[in-house]
């Protein structure tokens, strides 16, 4: 490859960069997504210590954690339709980080308990439900409509990377210095996002028409994706895959814990072994300006595979041979599911179609959690991780029936 080939492939890879309001926005949530993954991983060691490993208290964990994600979802989405992104977001990053504090406070005053970090849990998915919808929409308010791909992408890969670092940070942190650091740096990092949010140009903001708010909003929204099937079917198939795969804080550390006899800190490593898997997927997916119905489904199949390869690995070597192409896969299946609907979308819709996608993948999981979490204390983690490769199979095979593979699942224009 030439030295002008490899400058121009390089600017196309991260082209959406060249917007101001986009460097800002992606900077600071770099560093606060890499705080987020501090607490997710505390919290689940720190449940698993207290519960004697119990998979169904790690489920419960789970469950409170994207419950809220299910349950007010769809009217989250609607809010995200009315409000000003920017305003709302900001006002959603000062609360994640008071919960963060709280976590902090209950564990350096010695009075951490599973129903408390519980509950506390629950708040965090109350403001992710809020979060995901609006913060992802306003992902394409950022650039113009050409870069709206690549945008997405890069957000994606963004929030992958950010695994790479936060759980091997926390495992060092947990075992150094203890749980309580952890959540009191995820408090601190939420400064750097709050800062971009502030120094946002809004008048380079490329802002959808708001919707007004009137009755039947969020029936309506279910109603357009309903009639949609470009929408309908990626959705059907992150439900699928959602309830019953991605469920990596559950079966990981199960899998490494009870099954491989390994400690917490290869937990983590193997965590972010994964993560290096979903960078690389990201990145990958960042090149495309358009996503085929061929790419989801292909990329739904390799997940599946690649989990069942992860429930028969003999030992830890093979956990992590397998860690990368487990993360690569499953990104790409999220990140070509996410781009068909961000794409597909009209404007004014499109935060209640994010906040249903963000119900079915995150919102899934107080399903799919608990319910991995005891199919691995019955029949053991690699009966779990299998149940999710196979789930990722069946999404496929609906996927291949439902779509033509190979047509077109939007351009970019299609956002403007």
């Amino acid at each position: 490859m030439s030295a002008s080939t490899a400058e121009a492939e390089r600017r196309r890879v991260f082209s959406s960069l060249q917007h101001r309001n986009f460097r800002l926005f992606f900077g600071g949530q770099l560093i606060s997504q890499t705080g987020t993954w501090l607490t997710m991983i505390a919290q689940t060691l720190l449940v698993l210590r207290l519960s004697n490993k119990s998979g169904l208290a790690v489920g419960i964990l789970a469950a409170c954690q994207f419950g809220p994600v299910l349950l007010l979802g769809a009217w989250a989405g609607a809010v995200a339709d009315r409000a000003d992104k920017r305003t709302l977001l900001f006002g959603i990053q000062v609360g994640a980080m008071l919960q963060s504090v709280a976590l902090a406070a209950l564990v350096f005053a010695h009075a951490a308990t599973v129903p408390r970090v519980a509950a506390l849990a629950a708040v965090q998915g109350v403001l992710t439900a809020f979060d995901n919808p609006c913060r992802r929409a306003f992902v394409v308010e950022m650039v113009p409509p050409a870069d709206v791909a690549n945008a997405v992408s890069l957000n994606s890969a963004l929030m992958t990377g950010s695994r790479v670092v936060g759980p091997a940070a926390a495992g060092a942190l947990v075992v150094r210095f203890g749980f309580g650091w952890c959540f009191l740096i995820d408090a601190i990092s939420y400064l750097a996002v709050l800062w971009g949010l502030w120094r946002m140009r809004p008048a380079e903001l490329f802002s959808a028409r708001r919707t007004a708010r009137a009755k039947g909003q969020v029936i309506d929204g279910l109603r357009y994706m309903r009639d949609n099937p470009r929408l309908f079917v990626p959705l059907v198939m992150m439900a699928i895959v959602g309830t019953l795969a991605f469920n990596f804080s559950v079966t990981v550390p199960l899998l490494v814990t009870k099954d491989l006899h390994r400690s917490e800190g290869t937990f983590t490593l193997l965590f972010s072994a994964i993560s290096v898997g979903s960078v690389a997927g990201a990145l990958w997916t960042a090149r495309r300006s358009r996503v085929t119905d061929a790419q989801l489904v292909l990329a739904s199949a390799a997940f599946g595979v690649a989990m069942l390869g992860a429930a028969a690995v003999p030992g830890i070597g093979g956990a992590f041979a397998l860690a990368v192409p487990i993360g690569l896969s499953s990104i790409t299946f999220m990140t070509s599911s996410t781009a068909m609907v961000q794409l597909d979308a009209s404007p004014e819709y499109r935060g209640r179609v994010l906040a249903v996608q963000s119900m079915v993948f995150l919102g899934s999981t107080p399903i799919g959690g608990p319910l991995i979490g005891w199919l691995c204390d019955r029949f053991g983690p690699r009966f779990g991780i299998a149940v999710g490769g196979v789930s990722c199979l069946v999404a496929a095979a609906y996927g291949m029936r439902a779509l033509q593979p190979g047509a077109p699942a939007g351009e970019p224009a299609v956002a403007s």
